[in-house]
């Protein structure tokens, strides 16, 4: 009998990933402080890779408690510059953000993490390298009016499978990191388990 999987997040676009690759799962929200964990290890000094790693960890960890199911947590962090970014609360502050991304390179940091019953078992962080393009304020304009509060589900104001492709000049990792969700070692973990068919 196939071990059950279950997703320890909200996300639309993980949930899509998934789907799209062909896993059955549930869904269960960690509900996970994000702010007060990612404050906390700010002070420690973790790198915004190291963040997302942890917070993936603790999702999975925190739904896992007592399940014989598979559970996937995911997180992803923006860098640009050394330093690590939160979704913007507002269009005036995806305005600002875009601005300062224009133009310039910043990577996201995507990690996935399985537990089972309570303890990790397999992870992954994987790292895109996105460059905007110097785009014009017109185009930035018609583009916050194109995409309105979509923009502030993405920590970096843009969706990639949208109008968010119009803002990059060059990309350097796959699809699914940029998503949210590394999928190819995940996908072979889930085969190795004889969760999908080999």
């Amino acid at each position: 009998m196939s071990a059950s999987v279950i997703l320890a997040s909200k996300s639309s676009a993980r949930r899509a990933v998934l789907e799209g690759a062909g896993v059955a799962f549930d869904v269960s929200v960690a509900g996970v402080d994000e702010d007060a964990v990612k404050a906390s290890l700010l002070a420690e000094g973790a790198t915004p890779r190291d963040i997302a790693d942890a917070l993936a960890e603790l999702k999975a960890l925190r739904v896992s408690r007592g399940k014989q199911a598979f559970v996937i947590g995911s997180d992803q962090t923006l860098e640009f510059d050394g330093r690590l970014y939160d979704k913007a609360g507002s269009l005036d502050e995806g305005r600002e953000r875009l601005r300062e991304l224009r133009g310039q390179p910043h990577k996201l940091h995507s990690a996935v993490v399985i537990a089972k019953e309570g303890a990790p078992i397999w992870r992954e962080v994987v790292t895109a390298k996105l460059t905007m393009r110097d785009f014009s304020d017109a185009f930035l304009e018609e583009y916050l009016k194109r995409e309105g509060e979509e923009i502030l589900g993405s920590v970096g104001c843009y969706r990639l499978e949208g109008l968010g492709a119009q803002l990059f000049s060059r990309v350097e990792g796959d699809y699914f990191t940029i998503l949210g969700l590394p999928i190819f070692g995940l996908l072979e973990f889930l085969r190795n388990h004889q969760v999908l068919t080999r």
